[in-house]
Protein backbone atom coordinates (compact mmCIF):
# COMPACT_ATOMS: atom_id res chain seq x y z
CA UNK A 1 0.00 0.00 0.00
CA UNK A 2 1.69 3.17 -0.92
CA UNK A 3 0.33 6.35 0.72
CA UNK A 4 1.04 10.29 0.10
CA UNK A 5 0.08 12.85 2.61
CA UNK A 6 -0.53 16.14 0.54
CA UNK A 7 0.26 19.34 2.39
CA UNK A 8 2.76 22.59 2.49
CA UNK A 9 3.65 21.94 6.37
CA UNK A 10 1.17 23.56 8.07
CA UNK A 11 -0.23 22.45 11.57
CA UNK A 12 -2.99 20.52 10.10
CA UNK A 13 -0.87 18.65 7.80
CA UNK A 14 1.53 17.50 10.43
CA UNK A 15 -1.29 16.19 12.46
CA UNK A 16 -2.92 14.53 9.55
CA UNK A 17 0.86 12.73 9.06
CA UNK A 18 1.25 11.91 12.96
CA UNK A 19 -2.36 10.10 13.05
CA UNK A 20 -1.99 8.16 9.85
CA UNK A 21 1.90 7.04 10.24
CA UNK A 22 0.31 6.13 14.29
CA UNK A 23 -2.38 4.31 12.55
CA UNK A 24 -0.13 2.52 10.07
CA UNK A 25 2.19 1.19 12.89
CA UNK A 26 -0.93 0.25 15.21
CA UNK A 27 -2.44 -2.24 12.16
CA UNK A 28 0.74 -3.54 11.33
CA UNK A 29 0.22 -2.47 7.61
CA UNK A 30 2.51 -3.27 4.79
CA UNK A 31 2.45 0.30 3.89
CA UNK A 32 4.67 3.32 2.41
CA UNK A 33 4.00 6.59 3.79
CA UNK A 34 5.23 9.71 2.47
CA UNK A 35 4.82 13.64 2.97
CA UNK A 36 4.27 15.24 -0.17
CA UNK A 37 4.89 19.60 0.19
CA UNK A 38 5.70 20.32 -3.58
CA UNK A 39 2.55 22.28 -4.63
CA UNK A 40 3.34 21.42 -8.19
CA UNK A 41 3.01 17.56 -7.31
CA UNK A 42 0.12 18.33 -4.85
CA UNK A 43 -2.02 19.73 -7.96
CA UNK A 44 -1.33 17.00 -10.18
CA UNK A 45 -3.80 15.09 -7.92
CA UNK A 46 -6.59 17.60 -8.53
CA UNK A 47 -6.14 18.28 -4.77
CA UNK A 48 -6.90 22.46 -3.88
CA UNK A 49 -7.48 22.12 0.28
CA UNK A 50 -5.36 20.55 1.91
CA UNK A 51 -4.38 18.83 4.03
CA UNK A 52 -5.01 15.15 1.85
CA UNK A 53 -4.45 11.48 2.20
CA UNK A 54 -4.02 9.50 -1.03
CA UNK A 55 -3.98 5.82 -0.60
CA UNK A 56 -2.76 3.77 -3.98
CA UNK A 57 -3.01 6.79 -5.67
CA UNK A 58 -6.87 8.02 -4.97
CA UNK A 59 -7.47 10.67 -3.33
CA UNK A 60 -9.53 9.27 -0.17
CA UNK A 61 -9.80 12.45 1.74
CA UNK A 62 -9.22 16.14 1.47
CA UNK A 63 -9.38 19.77 3.68
CA UNK A 64 -9.16 18.21 6.79
CA UNK A 65 -7.88 16.14 9.71
CA UNK A 66 -9.95 12.75 10.68
CA UNK A 67 -9.93 11.00 13.84
CA UNK A 68 -7.54 7.69 14.62
CA UNK A 69 -10.36 5.61 13.66
CA UNK A 70 -11.50 7.27 10.88
CA UNK A 71 -7.91 6.71 9.38
CA UNK A 72 -8.23 2.85 10.11
CA UNK A 73 -11.70 2.92 8.07
CA UNK A 74 -9.56 4.67 4.66
CA UNK A 75 -7.08 2.30 4.89
CA UNK A 76 -8.93 -0.72 5.19
CA UNK A 77 -11.81 -0.01 2.26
Amino acid sequence: MEIKILGTGCAKCKALDKVTREVVEEMKLDATVTKVEDIMEIMTFGVMTTPALVVDGKVVLKGRVPNANEVKQLLTK
